[in-house]
């Protein structure tokens, strides 16, 4: 028996690979294949198995390419509806490859519909020697049960349940292999390890020392990170099977005039992927400032626009494929052109840019302790915040000023800082949508701001693996 694994950043997705002598099943597939079937073809193994946990919701699955790519079947939860050709399981059921037994457990609580495969390999003994187990347990966390709002504390009762009655009952030896690490909103607070063991989070994961159920159900039920808007869209589209991705529109390469005149038209948004500096200094009017160098995937599903085709501005054509790749993950699969030229070609042109000034620490620092009037508009999460604000600051995360906007005077010089730029950089593209001139962006945002000696540091901002979004524990 083999086992590999596979992670992608940014939405710290794990999936994996169970192999043994001939064949193999792959476990929560990522929607871009290629790099499943490559490492079958390496192993000498054939993709007969696609095993998914649950509906994720945070990523568009690769199940259906990978169906279609390979004729192997998909295995999913009978509960979850799924409209496409499946196998559907149920609490009991065992998939067997070679000496490999699979024991399928229904664990509901971070979805309803939620499974985890309980792995056997009977050549070494009948002991359980991992299990993959989604989003039901993670390194130093649980799933978060609030993605239903209406259903949450119901929810967070059956990932009790799930946990108590069910995983911890496994072996302390068998390998726990989750569907997220660090940086993932499947959770609140997972470590930056991508496996660990029954034994060790019995003992260390923080969330499992409430033993008693209603306290168990109250720690996740308050102060939980916001979902992002494409969580739920992203679970329908699992449900229903997403669409392959060779039938997906090709991202046409585009001349300045050519972009310009499609971004004219009403069904259309446009993406600027390039670092917020060069954002600030030139940008095509209304487009979303999303640094792929942030979070891209995240926040792109999270405020991009699904009923629009979207147009990227990158600094490549290479960097445009990727950030192609990254929205397809996210479900954004109307990405029709990307600017050949970049923004250099668009300003020779003589087209109209706007832009957003940038400003340092110290040109912050001198502007907080001077007389002049601005608003200081801090869009991290809460919990940033909470730890480390400056004085006087407001606090509207970045994603909801899609419509708490209209909360600011747009006459007001309005000076945005988040931990880094990035995210105070998206908050500026959608304020300069909404009407918004007076804008000052804070290079290096509350980082650079503590660097300098001017505020504590935000524990939050300095996690290097974590997550910026994750509240109390």
């Amino acid at each position: 028996m083999l086992i590999k694994h596979y992670f992608i950043p940014k939405i710290a997705h794990s999936s994996y690979i169970l192999a043994g002598s001939d064949v193999c099943a792959v476990i929560d597939p990522q929607r871009d294949i290629d790099v499943y079937i490559d490492e079958a073809r390496e192993l000498g193994v054939i993709i007969t198995h696609i095993l998914q946990t649950h509906l994720h919701a945070d990523f568009v699955s690769g199940q259906m390419d990978l169906a279609e790519k390979t004729g192997a079947k998909i295995y999913v939860a009978k509960a979850a509806g799924c409209t496409f050709d499946h196998v559907a399981l149920s609490e009991g059921d065992t998939i067997e490859i070679e000496d490999i037994v699979i024991k399928v457990l229904e664990t509901p609580g971070h979805t309803p519909e939620h499974l985890c495969y309980v792995v056997v390999d009977t050549s070494r003994g009948e002991d359980a020697v991992c299990a993959f187990v989604g989003d039901t347990l993670f390194v130093g966390d649980v799933g978060r049960p609030d993605l239903f709002p209406d259903m949450a504390e119901e929810l967070a009762g059956k990932l009790y349940h799930s946990l108590f009655d069910k995983i911890l009952k496994l072996p302390d030896f068998c390998e726990v292999l989750p569907a997220h690490g660090a940086g993932s909103l499947c959770g609140r607070a997972m470590g930056a390890k991508w496996r660990s063991t029954i034994g060790y989070e019995r003992k260390y994961n923080e969330a499992l020392q409430f033993r008693d159920k209603a306290e168990f159900i109250k720690s996740l039920t308050e102060d939980m990170p916001p979902a992002p808007d494409h969580f739920s869209r992203c679970t329908d589209i699992n449900r229903k099977g997403a669409v392959l991705v060779s039938d997906l529109p090709r991202m046409k390469e585009l001349n300045s005039e050519a972009f310009k005149e499609m971004s004219e038209k009403e069904n259309i948004a446009v993406v600027d992927t390039r670092s917020y500096l060069a954002f600030g200094s030139q940008h095509i009017p209304d487009a979303w400032s999303l640094d792929i160098n942030g979070n891209l995937p995240t926040f792109a599903g999270w405020v991009l626009p699904i009923d629009k085709d979207l147009l990227v501005v990158s600094d490549s054509f290479k960097e445009a494929e990727e950030t192609n790749v990254w929205l397809r993950r996210v479900g954004m699969d109307r990405i029709v052109g990307y600017l050949d030229g970049g923004m250099s070609g668009w300003v020779t042109k003589g087209y109209k840019t706007n832009h957003v000034t940038q400003i340092s620490a110290e040109d912050l620092h001198d502007m907080v302790t001077g007389s002049e009037k601005f608003i200081l508009l801090d869009v991290r999460a809460p919990l940033e915040y909470e730890d480390a604000h400056i004085e006087g600051a407001i606090n509207i995360p970045a994603a909801d000023l899609r419509e708490q906007h209209t909360e600011l005077n747009n006459e007001d010089a309005i000076l945005m800082i988040c931990s880094s730029g990035n995210r105070s950089s998206l908050g500026a593209s959608i304020l300069r949508q909404n009407g918004f001139k007076n804008l000052y962006n804070v290079a290096g945002g509350m980082t650079g701001y503590s660097a300098a000696g001017h505020a504590k540091q935000c524990d939050v901002c300095q996690v290097p693996h974590g997550s910026r979004f994750y509240s109390k524990v």
